[in-house]
């Protein structure tokens, strides 16, 4: 009869000591991926803005090079590419200027403002080229002016106090006017691209394409297209600094169809169907410049400005200059190429 109490006395203290059975611990939830429905708006994207407003405040430089024989119309093309007078002859050029016995080279500097966009456009003119008799080697001036304006921005670059914002004089498109003979191009075209496409973005263009018929234009174009090849030359855009697949079949496009272009340059304006055109008068109607069933200066445009005006100036400091910049420090020694400037530079800052 005693032993009842004490037993359950026991089996408490034996309940005790036994831990309660634990639960399963909870499965932790797969880690939720960061999106806007987690973390709301950040504002990343503001950075392409914040990038509009300082390079607003900067500004661009781009610097063109027109190249060819007088009488090709290249000033009035390059008016009509920018809707302005920025031409050499446009800017105060004397009638009874003489044709030049030597090759010289006239930039003219000017500011072109759009929709609160600045650029510095500089038009670099090549009077006297291949105007002589004798045209032995009449684009190395041209050759060497271009590597005077990378000599330039290199001197600026290996200072070591150097500007915050260097000046860009450095020539980032070069227009090649060819004459519209409709037979094959000059033995003087192709050394003049052979020597210049190692060194600067040329873009060939077939000058005053309304001397020519439609079915004349289209067997020039394919015949400048094939001579360039055979001979090796190539022209911008480049095959090898296509970056990716989409930038590769819109310049193939361009390379295989548009090029060279052939264009029709006016500053003048006549009325065409109750519209103000740009255009050329003739005795058998207007020839519209802006009308691409009359010519190919609206591709030239887009081409140029529209589209790849951004690319020119990177291949021009990417791929030209960085060849120049390496073959002069080589040169050197592996080391900055050291002027009377740069000495006396060098010793004031020590």
């Amino acid at each position: 009869p005693c032993a009842g109490p004490v037993e359950s006395k026991t089996e408490a203290a034996m309940s005790e000591l036994v831990p309660e059975p634990r639960q399963k611990p909870a499965v932790p939830m797969k880690p939720m991926g960061i999106n806007a429905n987690l973390l709301g708006y950040i504002g990343i994207d503001t950075i392409i803005e914040q990038m509009r407003k300082k390079t607003m405040k900067t500004g661009f430089d781009f610097n063109i090079m027109v190249v060819g024989q007088s009488g090709l119309g290249k000033s009035t093309l390059v008016n009509t590419l920018f809707k302005s007078q920025v031409s050499r002859k446009s800017s105060g050029w004397n009638r009874e200027e003489k044709i030049p016995k030597t090759v010289e080279i006239k930039a003219i500097g000017h500011v072109i403002e759009e929709g609160g966009v600045k650029m510095k456009l500089t038009v670099i003119d090549t009077p006297g080229f291949g105007d002589q008799i004798n045209n032995e080697n009449c684009w190395e001036p041209i050759e060497k002016y271009i590597n005077e304006q990378y000599e330039k921005f290199l001197k600026e670059e290996v200072n070591i106090a150097r500007k915050k914002r260097i000046p860009d004089t450095r020539v980032h498109c070069c227009l090649y006017f060819i004459s519209p003979t409709g037979h094959s191009l000059r033995p003087l075209d192709l050394e003049f691209m052979k020597h210049l496409s190692k060194v600067v973005n040329i873009i060939p263009v077939i000058a005053k394409a309304d001397t020519m018929t439609l079915e004349e234009k289209i067997e020039f174009k394919q015949r400048v297209r094939k001579e360039l090849e055979v001979n090796g030359i190539e022209f911008y855009p480049q095959k090898e600094f296509d970056e990716d697949l989409e930038d590769k079949t819109e310049n193939d496009k361009i390379r295989q169809e548009s090029m060279p272009f052939a264009v029709v340059g006016s500053d003048k304006e006549y009325q065409v169907n109750g519209k103000r055109v740009l255009g050329r008068k003739t005795p058998w109607g207007i020839i519209e410049v802006e009308n691409l069933t009359h010519c190919e200066f609206a591709l030239l445009r887009d081409f140029v400005i529209r589209t790849h005006l951004q690319d020119l100036k990177e291949v021009t400091h990417n791929i030209h200059y960085e060849t120049y910049r390496a073959k002069r420090l080589n040169d050197n020694g592996g080391l900055p190429p050291m002027t009377t400037e740069t000495e006396e530079n060098h010793e004031s800052n020590l």
